[in-house]
């Protein structure tokens, strides 16, 4: 064999082993590109929970913060001046109107009493004589002079005017004896005492017996923004508006009741108007001074498109919710909310009524992401809704 032809063959050989390598890697990267869409293409399913998209009426509430006034407050202060002898009443005690709360010594106000009615006694006495006089000048005619009689005549009249006043002071001292007794002008919730047994009150002094507040039925005084108004005077202009009042937490519905008065001006310093709901409050719930969330009733929604609040993601394109496809796949969905509170939204843009949308287990799916369901409650406990 020539040295030429032996070159050959070993440059044919080297060509062929080339070729069986590159070949091999060729193959090689296949078979993974393969398995690797295959690994793609069989994702794992994610458990997830769905909640269907409800049509619905939904009601909007304007939230904000009240405190609870009596209906009436009443400082209770003695109009008389003497001693306690008596407290008939405890505090925190509830008091109907005309119940006793103190008595004050009543033996001055007595006396002045009696003495009242004796001067109308005497002046009866004085007037049946003066009467008895004019009848015997006038049976005397002509033997009684015109004087005498017209003088006599005057002298009853006098002491008719006399009875007159004598029954004016009885009167006034039978009332500043009844008002010995100091009773409650208003039926409530009575404070803590001012006084005690012993104690010397006077009629000038500022400080009260006690301070009763009505509490059936109940006010709360809160505040709205003035942009409402509108909306508010309309609403009430239909009917009375739904006012209810909850713990500051929002948590614990306290009692329901109606809007009575909205102010007469807005503040011009905070920008809000003030307003007054009344509540019927049979079980005491409210009480004066506390502090409540209240939330007013100034519209429903007909038909609104209302999803659990946790269906909805926050994203750096604004608002989305993952919807489950008919091939139990999920869906991203743009959205837009116009309402929410107490675990639910109103949505104006994105989602229908009867889609399933997933409220728990979000954080696992993307788009695409095959997904097994399982029925969480579309049904929060509702109390209202902030209006936007």
């Amino acid at each position: 064999m020539t040295v030429a032809r032996m070159i050959r063959w070993i440059l044919l050989a080297a060509v062929l082993a080339a070729a069986g390598y590159y070949g091999w890697q060729r193959f090689q990267g296949n078979q993974a590109a393969t398995a690797n869409n295959a690994q793609k293409s069989a994702r794992p399913t994610v458990r997830v929970a769905i909640a269907p998209v409800q049509k619905t009426d939904f009601p909007v509430y304007l939230t904000g913060l009240g405190t609870v006034q009596g209906f009436n407050t009443v400082v209770v202060r003695t109009r008389v001046d003497g001693q306690i002898d008596k407290v008939a009443f405890k505090e925190g005690q509830l008091v109907n109107q005309g119940d006793l709360l103190v008595e004050i010594d009543p033996r001055p106000y007595q006396a002045a009493l009696d003495q009242a009615k004796a001067k109308k006694a005497q002046d009866e006495a004085n007037l049946a004589n003066a009467n008895l006089d004019l009848q015997r000048y006038t049976k005397l005619g002509e033997f009684a002079t015109r004087q005498q009689t017209d003088t006599q005549r005057s002298t009853v009249a006098q002491l008719n005017a006399q009875l007159a006043a004598d029954d004016a002071n009885i009167f006034n001292a039978q009332t500043q004896l009844d008002y010995t007794q100091v009773k409650a002008p208003i039926s409530g919730v009575a404070g803590l005492r001012q006084v005690d047994i012993g104690n010397i009150v006077n009629a000038s002094t500022q400080t009260g017996v006690v301070t009763i507040a009505q509490i059936e039925p109940i006010a709360v005084i809160f505040t709205a923004p003035e942009e409402q108004l509108p909306y508010i005077n309309e609403a009430q202009s239909v009917q009375p508006l739904k006012v209810i009042a909850l713990t500051t937490d929002g948590k614990k519905p306290l009692s329901q009741g109606s809007l009575a008065v909205v102010n007469n001006q807005v503040d011009t310093t905070s920008g809000t108007i003030r307003l007054k709901a009344v509540f019927d409050n049979k079980d005491h719930a409210l009480w004066p001074g506390q502090s409540v969330s209240t939330r007013l009733l100034v519209k429903t929604l007909k038909d609104a498109t209302v999803v659990p609040d946790d269906a909805i993601q926050h994203g750096t394109d604004g608002l989305y919710a993952y919807a489950v496809g008919k091939d139990n796949k999920a869906e991203l969905r743009k959205v837009k909310v116009s309402q929410s509170i107490d675990g639910r939204s109103v949505v104006d843009e994105g989602l229908s009524p009867g889609d399933q949308v997933i409220t728990a287990g979000v954080y696992k799916v993307q788009p695409g992401t095959p997904v097994s369901t399982t029925v969480a409650s579309s049904d929060p406990a509702q109390a209202g809704v902030k209006q936007e």
